[in-house]
């Protein structure tokens, strides 16, 4: 069915098609039986697919990245799909628009996508509102990924964290700490060594004043040397944090094969051309830490075997984004067939 839709979706604007998509999906399941019928198509029910990873049981490990759904609208439609765990966001303390539009590209020679979106959401306060009236939460594993607003100077963005770290913390089941978009002006510099640890640091002392609390995980860049690396394996020792997703978009352009004029808007690069450096990170992760914390694994999931490459790198979950967009609501499917196998 997607391989008749897709060609439509793929005539108009991306950010349009993405609305369309996620607009019908919505009306289509307020049908009588249409949340069954979505789920006997693409939902997988198997013990061996469930996994236990910093605390939380989930049904299945094939997550839905952060960015599809900003501001929480679409979590139980994008559940009935099969997906073992949806993270909302980025999410900032304020609402803020983003960039320009257009602000997202298609690399179809390359399964890609161009974006630049710029952290656009309704703001922390509404996404914790729409948790907070969802209806059934059973089996259901939402992280919430968390930014800073691009006008919050670099030397205050700790005050940004943690806004929204306790504005959701009652309705989000982990913590993501992004810091690696590179659509946000200055962001990534808060991927350094001393400013990264004084976020980290101040969340997991809220964190630890709560009553229970939640796996904070960091969000980390495939740009990263290997000795930007090993910082972050030593930055995870000491705050103690429950683990890193690796990884966000990548400024790289090496090996594009898309239309010149598309592949140089700027913006972040996800899909295939990322399957393989994300994977590197993985594994480079896994092998100096030992394998002493959880990653989540993301970048250029396309297929169950890509999927499977991540896990055996060192990936303890994984998520997909632009694949899904690729390849379709069948691929959480495919990937969960896959791995039983």
């Amino acid at each position: 069915m997607y391989k008749i839709v897709k060609p439509i979706f793929f005539t108009m604007d991306p950010e349009t098609a993405h609305h369309r998509v996620t607009g019908g999906l919505r009306t289509f399941t307020k049908i009588w039986g249409a949340k069954s019928l979505l789920k006997s198509l693409y939902t997988i029910d198997n013990p061996r697919l469930e996994r236990e990873v910093f605390g939380l049981k989930f049904k299945n490990p094939v997550g839905l990245a952060a960015g599809f759904d900003k501001n929480a609208e679409y979590i139980e439609e994008m559940t009935g799909l099969g997906f073992g765990f949806i993270e909302i966001g980025t999410v900032t303390p304020r609402p803020q628009p983003g960039n320009d539009k257009p602000r997202m590209f298609r690399l179809v020679e390359d399964e890609a996508l161009i974006n630049r979106m710029g952290f656009n959401n309704q703001g922390a306060d509404v996404a914790a509102g729409r948790l907070k009236q969802l209806k059934n939460r059973e089996n259901l594993i939402i992280g919430g990924n968390i930014g800073k607003n691009k006008t919050t100077p670099n030397e205050e963005a700790v005050h940004d964290y943690t806004y929204c770290f306790n504005t959701l913390f009652e309705y989000v089941d982990y913590f993501v700490v992004n810091v690696s978009s590179p659509n946000t002006p200055g962001l990534r510099d808060l991927q350094e060594k001393e400013p990264l640890k004084k976020i980290l640091n101040t969340l997991q002392d809220l964190n630890h004043a709560k009553y229970i609390q939640r796996p904070i995980l960091l969000k980390i860049a495939p740009d990263l040397t290997d000795s930007q690396l090993d910082d972050i394996v030593e930055i995870v020792s000491e705050t103690k944090i429950a683990g890193v997703i690796a990884t966000n978009t990548t400024i790289s352009r090496e090996g594009l094969v898309s239309d010149p004029i598309l592949v140089k808007e700027t913006g972040g690069v996800s899909g295939k051309p990322l399957t393989k450096r994300s994977t590197e990170v993985i594994r480079y992760l896994a092998d100096r830490s030992n394998r002493s914390f959880p990653i989540i694994g993301v970048g250029g999931i396309h297929s169950a075997e890509d999927a499977r490459e991540k896990l055996e790198a060192g990936a303890s979950l994984v998520q997909v984004y632009t694949g899904f967009i690729y390849e379709g609501p069948a691929l959480i499917n495919k990937i969960c067939r896959g791995l039983l196998k």
